[in-house]
């Protein structure tokens, strides 16, 4: 196993401690610094991996799984603290699921489709939020959040857009074209 799939291994180990950490009164702190290395984790895999050329199919899979799990154990945690409402995990979780299964159709056609620029600022922002809230800056955190909310349906679009070629293979439909732009 290559050292970014070893990186993305690890944020799936720290994933348990960061969550045990979480729900340790007085370990706020404790748990915002193992989400902070879990979190860098997943910039250095994702560098190494294209820098070194060392990009994987199990990367590709693995990683945005990793971050999913990641987030979401976060937030269901903040959802139980009540510092952000359970419809907007639901959201998330529901585009993550949609997605998930894309990505499972797509890999049962030959084809894995990585995490696209939409998918890596919806990543970045959402771990912003749970860092800022762990922190205590509720009202900051409160806001990007918000917009970490949005990003997710906006890359949730982005990734489905992305599969069309395949997907409308598989419903023997012709995809989609590119939007045209139309001169007034």
């Amino acid at each position: 196993m290559n050292l970014p799939n070893q990186l993305t291994t690890l944020r799936l180990l720290l994933i348990p401690v960061f969550l045990w950490a979480v729900y340790i009164p007085d370990a706020r702190w404790v748990a915002l610094a193992i989400f902070l290395v879990a979190s860098i984790t997943d910039f250095f895999d994702g560098y190494l991996a294209r820098k070194w050329n060392m990009i994987t199919d199990y990367g590709k899979v693995m990683d945005p799984l990793a971050d999913k799990m990641l987030i979401t154990g976060a937030l269901v945690a903040f959802v139980e603290f009540k510092w952000i409402p359970a419809w907007t995990v639901v959201i998330i979780l529901a585009r993550d699921f949609l997605i998930q299964g894309l990505r499972t159709i797509l890999a049962e056609q030959g084809e894995v489709m990585g995490a696209g620029m939409m998918g890596k600022i919806k990543t970045n922002v959402q771990m912003i939020a749970v860092v800022l809230l762990l922190a205590g800056a509720t009202d900051a955190g409160w806001w990007v959040y918000l917009g970490a909310v949005a990003i997710t349906v906006l890359s949730g679009i982005d990734y489905v857009w992305r599969s069309r070629k395949v997907l409308a293979t598989l419903t023997g439909s012709p995809p989609l074209p590119p939007p045209q732009h139309q001169e007034p």
